[in-house]
Order: C-alpha cells, then structure tokens, then sequence
C-alpha cells in the first residue's frame, strides 16, 4: 500500500524524504504519478488538489492537509465520503504565526510605517512615545494560532482581547464571543489580528461594519485566509483613515493578480502567504502516526470537524 503526496512541484521530494526519514518503509508516490489506484492507502495534499480526484481511490484510509487550514478541501465536491480527514497542529507552524503577528503588531505599535516614510523624506523627526499598555489587541480567533499569539502579546505588556463564536476561556486574556461581542471587542481595538478558521461563518467577517466599530486608525493584521476580509470595505477604510494601515499574509485569490490595489498601496504591508509555512521534518512524524492509526483502526490526532468547518 502507498502513500499519495500532492502538493507544490518544489516541495514534493522535501516532503518525501521527511516522510521516509521517519518510517523508511513507507511507499511514496508523487502526483500525478499515483500507480495502480487500489494501491493509495492515505493522500497527504495541499490546496491545489483537486477533491474529486480523490474518489478515484478505493482503498483510501486518510486524508491529511499538509497545514494547518482546512478551506480548500471543503470546496465542491469536497472530500470523499466517509474518509477521515486530519488537519496539522504542527509546534513550528504554530511559532511561526506567532512571530509573524508580533513582527507586526510591533511595526504598527512602534510606528514602523511612519518613520520608514520620514526616511524617505530624508526627515529627522521624533514621533511621540507609544504606550504598550494603552495599545489594546483585539484577536479573531483563539485555536491553537490564537492562544499562542495572545500568549506572546500578553508577556509584553499588551492588554489583549479574544473573540470566538462561542463562550472561551484563555488565561490573560479578556473574552468575547457571539455577534454582540464581537463588536464589544472591535470598538476597543487599536490593532485587530484576524487568525480565525475559514467557515460560512467567518467569511466576510472583517467588513465595512466591523471596520467601522473599529477606533478610528486602528490597524489591522490578517493571517488567516483571503476570504475574511472584504477587500473592497478595507480599502475604504485605509482611503478614509479608518484603518491606518493593514498587514496581510493572506488573499483572494492567490497569487493576488498584479493589477490588484494591495501591491502598491502605501498603507499596506504584504507577504505571499508565508507566515506560516510548515516544515515536513516538523510535521512529518505526526502524519506517519495518524497513517498508523488509521491503519489499526484507531483514533486520529486532530480531525477535521467538518459540521464546524476545521
């Protein structure tokens, strides 16, 4: 029986020898060269593959996405029925995030935006101090991206605030949930970070109604998915100084087109969607031992859920 990798043509061989390196007697094939269909046991995949593919093979075990997001496998026609599908909860996917949301909090709380511009005015002007503990963060989302992000934030001396759909508890951190809640915590928001999963719910959420509870020149930061934020709405509200700036990772769609506004906008820091990356040596003894568990007929580590949509 074999395994089916199918992700970026660059990243293929990496995953394979991460893979063998933990159960060298694994049987690896690279897509699309998958042999005899019979023999695909589990498909570890990333967001380019295509779901319906899939039901070509009958002895499917498991399905794994190679990252932390579920959004591309729940797209028509999704998975096939009855196989189980795993997400990564990967330790090095989760500090990656955590840097990449404190490099930015910290470039819009220190005034990184401002002082690259008075540089480039060639200006030396001091701007006045900002203060950590008046600085509130306001995060979307506290699964195991968010908790470890606050966690960050919080041994800095930053108030933070967390909103999920339903009631949570996080030490340090002050809760919200529900629609009522969520705009409680945005009005009290000088920097938003959005690190939630990609639902029906979720989709759209960061709009022009939430921008506009927002504290006017409040910032925002996205990690999560493209599909949060209405790209029209935030570019009204950097337009108009509702949002002073924005930090995006994340796009719809990816590649973002060349013509789109976000390449040249001042007011918005980009990255292609790297925050985040997983590492195969990191993640791969974690899908060996889901593959083992699926084998015997045991219980997977970290299930998607597909009634909540992660």
């Amino acid at each position: 029986m074999a395994v089916l990798l199918s992700t970026k043509a660059a990243t293929m061989d990496w995953w394979r020898r991460a893979l063998l390196a933990v159960d060298p007697g694994l049987t690896i094939r690279l897509f699309p060269d998958a042999g005899d269909p019979a023999e695909i046991e589990a498909a570890v995949v990333w967001t380019a593959h295509d779901m319906a593919e899939l039901r070509r093979y009958p002895n499917l075990k498991l399905i794994v996405s190679m990252g932390a997001g579920v959004d591309h496998l729940l797209r028509p026609p999704g998975p096939p029925p009855g196989i189980p599908v795993a997400r990564l909860v990967d330790r090095m996917l989760t500090t990656q995030m955590g840097e990449w949301v404190l490099l930015n909090v910290l470039r819009f709380h220190r005034q990184d935006l401002d002082y690259r511009a008075l540089q480039a005015a060639k200006r030396w002007e001091e701007l006045p101090a900002p203060v950590t503990a008046e600085t509130r963060i306001g995060i979307l989302g506290l699964g195991e991206l968010g908790s470890h992000a606050a966690g960050l934030l919080t041994r800095l001396g930053f108030p933070v605030m967390g909103w999920t759909r339903r009631p949570k508890v996080v030490d340090g951190v002050q809760t919200f949930h529900g629609a009522d809640g969520l705009a409680a915590m945005a009005a009290q928001s000088n920097i938003l970070v959005c690190l939630l999963p990609l639902t029906p719910e979720t989709r759209g959420i960061v709009d022009a109604a939430l921008l506009s509870r927002l504290p006017k020149g409040a910032f925002l930061i996205n990690g999560a998915r493209g599909g949060h934020v209405v790209d029209a709405d935030l570019l009204a509200a950097l337009e108009t100084g509702q949002v002073a700036a924005a930090a995006l990772d994340v796009f719809q769609p990816e590649p973002l087109p060349a013509d789109h506004a976000y390449w040249s906008h001042p007011k918005v820091v980009m990255t292609p969607h790297a925050a985040s990356i997983t590492i195969p040596e990191s993640a791969a003894p974690q899908v060996v031992e889901n593959l083992r568990r699926a084998r015997a007929g045991e219980a997977l580590m970290n299930l998607v859920d597909f009634s909540a949509g992660y």
